[in-house]
């Protein structure tokens, strides 16, 4: 067995974003057709291209560490996702499901942002300049999307499901 060090566990949460953002690629499209308003599937859509590009980067992050871009379970994600899909299958059709569904994009956010600060921080304290300069650019971009999300719930989403 691998010595438990901090590099071990730099790949090894590496390969659980790698997986998450995978399985996020594959939400995001769901998310957006359930969508009621046109602003809220252009999130949903726009996020959707954005983590093409996150997982782009994690796999130039695999490259400089010289492994094989390959995710691992992320049980995390899953449930995550799995709750998003229980909003979408019990509020769709209705006023709430715009705010339902930016709750779970931003419970998405809210996990990516924890684990690319994680692996930014960690980065540094490994003298990975260049994984740090590419797990920063996404960590800047979920916090942007996060919020876009915020204000989307708070000027439209909520208030429409407020007011039905």
């Amino acid at each position: 067995m691998a010595e438990a060090n901090l590099d071990k566990l730099f790949h090894d949460t590496l390969k659980d974003i790698y997986f998450a953002e995978r399985q996020i690629l594959k939400a995001l499209p769901k998310m957006a057709r359930a969508a009621q308003s046109a602003e809220t599937k252009a999130a949903f859509e726009k996020h959707r291209d954005e983590t093409e590009g996150h997982v782009e980067r994690l796999t130039q992050v695999f490259e400089i560490l010289g492994k094989r871009a390959q995710g691992k379970t992320c049980e995390a994600i899953q449930g995550i996702i799995a709750e998003g899909e229980e909003i979408i299958d019990e509020y769709k059709g209705s006023s709430a499901i715009d705010a339902g569904l930016i709750s779970a994009a931003q419970a998405v956010e809210h996990y990516e942002i924890a684990r690319y600060g994680t692996l930014k921080t960690w980065a540094q304290q490994l003298g990975l300049k260049d994984a740090v300069a590419l797990l920063d650019a996404t960590l800047q971009e979920e916090g942007a999307t996060d919020k876009a999300l915020s204000q989307l719930a708070v000027a439209a989403a909520n208030v429409k499901a407020r007011a039905a």
